[in-house]
Order: C-alpha cells, then sequence, then structure tokens
C-alpha cells in the first residue's frame, strides 16, 4: 500500500550514486506517492528516450536505480502495461512497447475525431476571454520545447490539452482523450525521437489553434486542429 503524509511527500532515500526521482515544477500538482512519483519518473524517462523501446528492463533494477522498493515499480509498470506503453515479460520484467507508424496514425485520427469536434462546439459558445485563459498552458509548451526537454513537454502537451478540453464539462471525454493521448506519446519503435524543432512545430500550434479560436474563425480553427493531431505522425 501507497504511504501517504499530510503534507509535502517525503523523498525516498536514495543512494549517492544513484539518480533520485525528478523534481516536477512546482506549477504541477504534488504527487503525494510514491507509486505516483515513480509512475512520474517513469513516464519522464520514456517520454525523454532513457527507456528504449525493446529493452527489457526489471522492477528490481528499476528499484534501485530510483532508491524506492520494487512493489511500487511494478505498481506503475502495470500502470503503464494497461495504457500500452510497456508489455509484461514473465519472469523478466516489462519490454518498452514503442508504437509502430500505422499505431500513430490511427491514435491520430481517433484523436481528431473526438476532439476536434468537442473544440468547435466550444468555438460556438465560449466568449473571446475563456480562450485567454489558456495561454499560459500554450506558453508552457512553448517554453518546454524551446528547451527541447522531451519529458517537460509532454507534460505541458496534456495540461493543455487536458484544459482545452475540461471546458465542455464533459468528464468521460476528458478521461478518454488524455488516455489516447498518453498511447500517442509512446515511444516510437523506430526512427529518432523528436527534437526541438520538432518540439516547438508542434508547441506554436497551440496558440495558433486560440488565435483562431478567439477571433470565431471556425474553418481555421477546425484546419489547425485536425493538423495539429494528423500532422504529429509526419513530425
Amino acid at each position: 500500500m501507497d504511504a501517504y503524509i499530510a503534507t509535502a511527500p517525503a523523498a525516498p532515500v536514495v543512494r549517492p550514486d544513484r539518480p533520485p526521482l525528478p523534481v516536477r515544477p512546482r506549477s504541477l500538482p504534488e504527487r503525494h506517492s510514491v507509486r505516483a512519483q515513480v509512475l512520474a519518473a517513469l513516464r519522464d524517462a520514456l517520454a525523454s528516450g532513457q527507456l528504449a523501446p525493446g529493452e527489457v528492463y526489471s522492477a528490481p533494477v528499476l528499484a534501485e536505480r530510483y532508491g524506492v522498493s520494487a512493489t511500487p515499480v511494478r505498481e506503475a509498470m502495470q500502470q503503464l502495461a494497461s495504457e500500452g506503453a510497456v508489455e509484461t515479460v514473465p519472469n523478466r520484467g516489462f519490454r518498452i512497447a514503442g508504437h509502430t507508424p500505422r499505431d500513430a496514425a490511427e491514435l491520430a485520427e481517433v484523436r481528431a475525431a473526438l476532439e476536434v469536434p468537442a473544440i468547435l462546439r466550444l468555438a460556438h459558445t465560449l466568449p473571446p476571454e475563456r480562450w485567454d485563459e489558456l495561454r499560459p498552458l500554450a506558453e508552457a509548451t512553448v517554453t518546454a520545447a524551446t528547451r527541447g526537454d522531451r519529458a517537460a513537454y509532454a507534460e505541458a502537451d496534456r495540461c493543455f490539452h487536458r484544459a482545452l478540453l475540461h471546458l465542455t464539462g464533459n468528464r468521460q471525454l476528458v478521461l478518454i482523450a488524455e488516455d489516447l493521448h498518453r498511447r500517442s506519446q509512446s515511444p516510437a519503435s523506430q526512427g529518432p525521437l523528436p527534437g526541438t524543432a520538432e518540439l516547438l512545430a508542434d508547441a506554436l500550434e497551440h496558440a495558433a489553434l486560440l488565435d483562431a479560436l478567439r477571433r470565431h474563425d471556425l474553418p481555421a480553427a477546425e484546419q489547425l486542429a485536425t493538423e495539429h493531431f494528423t500532422g504529429v505522425q509526419d513530425r
């Protein structure tokens, strides 16, 4: 069972020669369990390429790396397995799955089918100033992209899209879309990881979409939103 505390999460004991769990920016929600901290660390490692597709990692080895017991690592890996990011290998550990170009195209198609109509429905009802509330989140994606920080960009990108869909008030849509988003952020089985230029191109589309929505240019908003999802596979 995860250990919880009343205020800030206690840092796991880490050996001097082992990298500690990453510290998230204070602007993000604090994580109050070891399992959640490990899950966040593994997500970052996937996004940054520290965990390579096709490689098998055992829970005890990762536990030693992060200075925690094997139990929260196994629990975190099971969560990632449910999202399709890793596969369980009996008696060995977990293999990083890595998605294929077909996986990426199919996920992009489904995300566009869900999110683009939702965004356009919002465009008919929301006043222009509501879109300005999302500006800081769009700017956060640009900041992370400019640094070439793939892990920070993945988190900032999810925050932007989650906040955008949260405006619909449809909790199930938010949950399903976020699951699809996480699946789409799994590392590709082949090819290089996205570089700074690719991340920045993706990030700037957030601001362009907000601009179109604010001026109530629905044709431009639909085109930008559709290309944002389906164009990711090309980048």
